[in-house]
């Protein structure tokens, strides 16, 4: 017997997926949505690659599966903002060119996002805390940070 549609929410959008309930939610973005935002890193919800918003929370959505996001709004980086309109966060990270390899940038947008959310003016250390889960192998922490404290509307120097 086939399982009936689980009806997601994603993007302000309504999509029907057909999938088990138990599927992770990073498959459905990936695979049957085509958004490629989230990326797979470690699947087990430890380094952050794979982070959206699930009603304005930073969640792991390769460990989430996708019955316990019903009714509930999910935001991939690709709901942010557009080419030409992006998110004060996106933007930020783009004046301070805070990426190298770029794998890590989904996590720490999206869970920056997530801060900029609950608390709309964060101090450098929060900022640090709230990112501490999300790995970056390059090493581009500093510009990262740099990038949440500018969105925040904390003045930040300029690079020498």
């Amino acid at each position: 017997m086939t399982e009936p549609p689980i009806r997601l929410n994603v993007n302000g959008k309504t999509h029907d997926v057909a999938a088990a309930p138990d599927t992770a939610l990073l498959y459905v973005l990936r695979n049957d949505l085509a958004l490629n935002g989230p990326k797979f890193g470690c699947g087990l919800g430890e380094c952050g690659a794979c982070t959206v918003l699930i009603d304005g929370v930073a969640a792991r959505s390769c460990v989430i599966p996708i019955e316990g996001c019903v009714g509930r709004a999910i935001v991939t980086l690709e709901g942010l903002g557009s080419r030409d309109h992006l998110d004060p966060v996106q933007q930020a990270f783009v004046t301070e060119q805070a990426a190298q390899c770029g794998y890590c940038l989904n996590g720490m947008i999206m869970t920056a996002k997530a801060l900029l959310l609950r608390t709309s003016h964060p101090s450098e250390t929060e900022v640090l805390e709230a990112l501490r889960y999300n790995l970056c192998r390059c090493g581009a922490h500093i510009e990262i940070t740099r990038a949440v404290m500018r969105a925040a509307g904390h003045a930040v120097e300029a690079q020498g």
